[in-house]
């Protein structure tokens, strides 16, 4: 746990990933990662509101999980440098997340943006001219409290649970969503679908089109952010029920990553709780 400056909250976060009962290889990856840079004041008599305002502690926590796309080629190897990518931006970034005003927000925005392109376009260089290129889903979220910063791509998801109610941050980049989102489909035939989940956005696919924006937390918020290996075999209503227990953000990742196995495991499951405690 780690106390950001601001508001008296901890960010309890934890995170779990599995091969699953049926998958040769793992293709997720998954990031829970304290980005920080502070100064260390060791005596002094300036007062504690002097001290906050001009140096407080500068901190944030990334989350990040990545879905390889299956039936391509290295889809780990996606899922992981595009992880890694995101995790380097974040690093060499570190000490400018206190007191962004509206530009800075919107600065830190294109950035991660921009750091997705550069991964998505390396990884389709890397494809060759003849070869598809590896890709992967993404869904990060940099938390710098009380905000929470999301970038997305591909079917992958996040949600927040506030006051007994969880939402999605997130909408899949997917041809039935696409389709029913238009009005060509109801929710019943994309659900019947068998291409309903065809990816139309992921990094190094064909296609990215990354959704970004900004969401702000309270204490007592949690949020989820996993791979479909869950969201396919866990009931949301059963999810929802496991985010109300009275449990840490470990017992609560590792309860629901239990679920996706007991549910038979067909995929690939990645999972990060992070909860603000007041």
């Amino acid at each position: 746990m780690r106390t950001l400056a601001g508001p008296p909250v901890t960010i309890d976060a934890f995170g779990l990933t599995d091969r699953g009962k049926v998958r040769r290889d793992n293709e997720d990856h998954f990031l829970v990662a304290y980005i920080h840079k502070e100064v260390d004041l060791l005596c002094g008599s300036l007062s504690e509101e002097v001290l906050n305002h001009r140096v407080g502690t500068t901190g944030a926590q990334l989350l990040v999980v990545a879905d390889g796309v299956g039936g391509g080629p290295d889809g780990d190897v996606a899922s992981e440098r595009t992880a890694a990518a995101v995790l380097t931006y974040a690093g060499k970034t570190a000490g400018c997340f206190q007191g962004l005003d509206v530009d800075g927000e919107h600065h830190l925005l294109d950035a991660l943006q921009k750091a997705v392109e550069d991964v998505h376009q390396e990884l389709q260089d890397s494809g060759g001219a003849n070869q598809k290129a590896p890709a992967t889903t993404l869904t990060l979220v940099l938390l710098v409290w009380p905000r929470a910063y999301l970038v997305h791509v591909g079917d992958s998801r996040a949600y927040v649970r506030r006051r007994g109610r969880v939402q999605a941050l997130t909408r899949d980049q997917t041809l039935g969503e696409y389709l029913v989102a238009a009005g060509a489909w109801s929710e019943e035939q994309a659900a019947q679908a068998g291409t309903s989940d065809t990816l139309t956005s992921a990094v190094g696919g064909t296609e990215m089109t990354p959704s970004v924006g900004l969401v702000d937390l309270e204490p007592g918020d949690s949020l989820l952010l996993c791979t479909d290996g869950l969201t396919n075999l866990v009931p949301m209503e059963r999810i929802e029920g496991v985010l109300a227990l009275p449990l840490d953000a470990r017992g609560m990742t590792e309860q629901l990553v239990n679920d996706a196995l007991a549910a038979g495991g067909n995929d690939n499951v990645s999972v990060i709780v992070a909860r603000g405690v007041g």
